[in-house]
Parts: C-alpha cells; sequence; structure tokens
C-alpha cells in the first residue's frame, strides 16, 4: 500500500466520520478504505480510530495524529497548486525566428506585447531569412511565409498571404509587359531571398527559376529596386498593396497568381507543448484574427 494513499483515506475518514462518506469522496470502496486504515494502524502500531456500526470516531492518538496529517495535506494542497501555477504560466525564455521584412513590421510588436503580459518571460527574436533548423539551433517557434514544404514540424495557420508580380509602368514601357511566366525570360527579375517563383498553371502550383543581375535578401529592398524601373519583382502583399493601390507599381499575370501561400507557425512535435509556446502560438492565432492586424 502506498504510505500518502492510507494517510489521505484516514484524513477523509477523521473529517467526515465515516467509512462511506471518505470512499464517496475518494471514489474508491469503503472495503478499500477499510483496508488502508487497518494497514496504517498496523504500521504505526497503534488504534487511530474506533468503528461502530453508525460512526467512526478517533482515539486520542488518531486525535493528534489527524492534527500532524492536516498539516501535511494542507502544505500539500499549496504545493500542488503552486507548481500547477506555475507550469501554466509561460516562463523562461522564448526563442522565436522570422523573415526580417515581416518580424520587423509584425512579429516583433506582438511578441513584445505578449512578454510584457508574462512577467517571468523573455525573448529572443532572431530576424533571418534563413530556414533555421529549429530543433538543432534551439529555438520554440519559428514564424514562416509562403508554401510549406513537408516536415517533421507541427505548422499551425495564422493568416493568409497573397503574392504579387510587380514592375513600374516605365519598365512596361520599355520591356513590354509579360502575360506568361514563360515570359519572364525575357525580362529582368529582381530576385529575393530565393530565385524560384511559384505559379498557378493548370491549376497546380510550380515554382520556376527566373534570371536577373539584381539579388537580395530582402523584400524592402526588392520593392526599392521594382520602384525605380528597375526590373519585375515578387513581393508579398503586406509589402506591395500600398504601391499597387496607388498605381506606382502594376500587378502582372494575375491568372497565375498562387493563393495557397500563408502566414504560418511553426515548431516541433512535442507530447507536452510548453506553455510559453503553447500561449504564444494562441495570442498569434488570435491576433491575425483581427482583420485590422497589420495596423498594430
Amino acid at each position: 500500500m502506498h504510505r500518502w494513499e492510507s494517510i489521505e483515506a484516514f484524513i477523509e475518514v477523521a473529517r467526515l466520520g465515516s467509512l462511506s462518506a471518505a470512499a464517496t469522496q475518494l471514489r474508491v470502496s469503503s472495503s478499500h478504505i477499510s483496508r488502508l486504515l487497518s494497514h496504517l494502524e498496523q504500521r504505526l502500531n497503534t488504534q487511530l480510530l474506533v468503528r461502530t456500526t453508525r460512526r467512526v470516531t478517533l482515539t486520542e492518538s488518531g486525535q493528534w495524529f489527524y492534527e500532524q496529517c492536516q498539516h501535511l495535506a494542507d502544505g500539500f494542497s499549496h504545493a500542488e497548486q503552486q507548481i500547477t501555477s506555475f507550469s501554466n504560466e509561460p516562463h523562461g525564455l522564448l526563442r522565436v525566428s522570422c523573415g526580417s521584412t515581416f518580424g520587423e513590421r509584425y512579429i516583433g510588436p506582438m511578441l513584445t506585447r505578449f512578454v510584457q503580459q508574462h512577467p517571468r518571460l523573455s525573448l529572443d527574436l532572431n530576424l533571418t531569412n534563413r530556414s533555421v533548423d529549429l530543433v538543432n539551433e534551439g529555438y520554440d517557434l519559428a514564424i514562416r511565409l509562403g508554401t510549406l514544404k513537408d516536415s517533421s514540424l507541427v505548422a499551425r495557420r495564422l493568416s493568409d498571404r497573397r503574392e504579387y508580380f510587380v514592375a513600374t509602368q516605365g519598365y512596361l514601357a520599355v520591356h513590354g509587359e509579360p502575360k506568361t511566366p514563360q515570359e519572364l525570360q525575357e525580362h529582368n527579375c529582381l530576385k529575393g531571398s530565393s530565385p524560384l517563383w511559384g505559379f498557378c498553371i493548370d491549376g497546380q502550383r510550380k515554382d520556376i527559376r527566373v534570371q536577373g543581375d539584381w539579388r537580395a535578401n530582402s523584400g524592402v529592398l526588392v520593392l526599392h529596386a521594382a520602384l525605380q524601373g528597375r526590373g519585375i519583382a515578387c513581393l508579398p502583399d503586406y509589402i506591395v498593396e500600398p504601391h499597387i493601390e496607388s498605381g506606382t507599381l502594376i500587378s502582372l499575370m494575375e491568372e497565375f497568381r498562387c493563393h495557397d501561400a500563408a502566414v504560418w507557425a511553426i515548431y516541433p512535435k512535442s507530447r507536452h507543448l510548453s506553455p510559453k509556446v503553447r500561449q504564444c502560438i494562441d495570442f498569434l492565432v488570435e491576433t491575425f484574427e483581427d482583420p485590422d492586424w497589420r495596423k498594430y
């Protein structure tokens, strides 16, 4: 018999004055309670209870033992409450990776608000356009954009994301407007972090390698080059839509744009996801559900 189980049974019987009531409280049988009490008295070599057909009363030794055990039970209950509170409250260092531009504009401010809500939590946000190895590099979470590759990681969709092919009217006036992805071979493409651009062709996504004499792993710099009429760029909505709306950039090949891109929270599989990761993801999901999340 487990020592604490018999003490717990004794406390409930002493408190309620009944084996059956204690059994109901502990969700066991009365016979099981009786065996626990017998083993406890045998181990202590003293009588703790006087049992009658109607009621159970404490002996003098039983009263003293009950008072001591009650202190232990109260301490144990308090310890349970404290550790549960500690386990459910985000704490420690939260390490997150995200692309530079999106991280600076949106994820950084969002995570700052999240950390402010949890004083025992600290943040390490690494902005890089490199696809980090979460497990080997010790990251809790990554925010990734676009279409995901198959992975052993868990992905949570945060928001839709649209990509546009754009150029200035001045560039198009000199070089012509491409109507299909194949015609991009005749144009100067401003490459970002990847030389592959995704197109929807015959209902399926197809990645095509583009050519050009300009490249930067920064969406902001690609935008600047496009605005200067340097070439055609592939840029996400949050960077380029204001310029399309103002007419400084022209959206191209609309029928070939893919609609499967998104913003994702990526994290390693875990049987028990830590409170800091679980609650951070929930916070991001709730934030992105707001139609005005880009204004934060």
